[in-house]
């Protein structure tokens, strides 16, 4: 792979995100990288903004309600992430976002990719950061192959090998926003891709996906309209919204299958992101 290309590419190209700008704490940098799991960074950004004035650090976030966190997290998606954010700031309280690997990989909601990201990209330890963009672009410039869902242990250390001793995080950098940016799941911009001239995927004539490969990524595809998970949303809209608890009534109106209404509000409150009260009424945890 060609490092040099890529990273004056990547000097060009480089998004303005808001997390990127000099200055911001290891904190910041680990709300983005666990806002923007399956969120585009648009939607991600003026939230992401918003939380960082609000709570600039752990210890003012660990001060929150978690009805407070919830509110605030609005309509991201995946809501259980902004209680484990919750959940590791009240273990950090005054203490500074650790710089190695395993103890970020101790904190709660911590997973290896948020881990691995936010020692590289803020703490600049050159270890391999694995997201689906960078599996996308490896399996196409070094494999010459489709990305195979389902990640690995060994993409770690395949990935490993192209980092460079000088630059290595802003190489993975450049690598996440090359599979962002341009060699996309879908109609990738060959034509101006800094990796092009050393593609084995390109090399080989762009060779469309197999069968099996087809069927692979159909299996992939998650629906969202009609599914628990917009009914959860709906329910959780009504909770969010309201100034105080709410009665069953509330919530049947959101939804006409009493029965996925149903399994969609018990599945809320044993994630813990709803409560019933004594009286029987409905509201986000506090």
């Amino acid at each position: 792979m060609d490092t040099q290309a890529l990273l004056v590419w990547f000097q060009a190209a480089e998004r303005p995100l808001p997390w990127r700008k000099e200055g911001t704490s290891a904190w910041g940098v680990l709300l983005s990288e666990v806002m923007s799991q399956q969120t585009p960074v648009a939607r991600v950004a003026p939230v992401w903004e918003e939380w960082m004035s609000r709570w600039p650090t752990p210890a003012s976030f660990a001060r929150a309600s978690r009805a407070e966190v919830l509110r605030a997290w609005g309509k991201l998606g995946y809501p259980r992430r902004a209680l484990r954010l919750w959940e590791c700031a009240q273990v950090l309280g005054d203490e500074p976002v650790p710089d190695d690997v395993d103890k970020l990989l101790a904190l709660p909601g911590i997973g290896d990719y948020t881990a691995r990201a936010v020692a590289c990209f803020h703490y600049g330890h050159n270890v391999p950061v694995v997201d689906t963009n960078v599996r996308r672009v490896y399996a196409r410039a070094v494999s010459g192959t489709f990305l195979a869902p389902g990640a690995s242990k060994k993409e770690l250390g395949e990935v490993a090998t192209l980092l460079p001793e000088l630059q290595g995080p802003r190489f993975s950098a450049a690598l996440m926003e090359l599979g962002a940016l341009v060699c996309t799941a879908k109609n990738p911009d060959c034509a101006h891709c800094p990796l092009r001239p050393t593609c084995a995927w390109f090399q080989d004539g762009c060779p469309p996906p197999n069968e099996q490969e087809l069927a692979r990524a159909k299996k992939k595809v998650q629906k969202f309209q009609g599914t628990d998970r917009q009914v959860r949303g709906l329910i959780l809209d009504v909770l969010r919204a309201a100034a105080h608890p709410v009665p069953q009534a509330d919530i049947d109106v959101v939804w006409p299958d009493a029965a996925q209404r149903s399994r969609a509000l018990a599945s809320l409150l044993d994630d813990g992101l709803a409560e019933q009260d004594p009286s029987g009424l409905f509201r986000l945890p506090l």
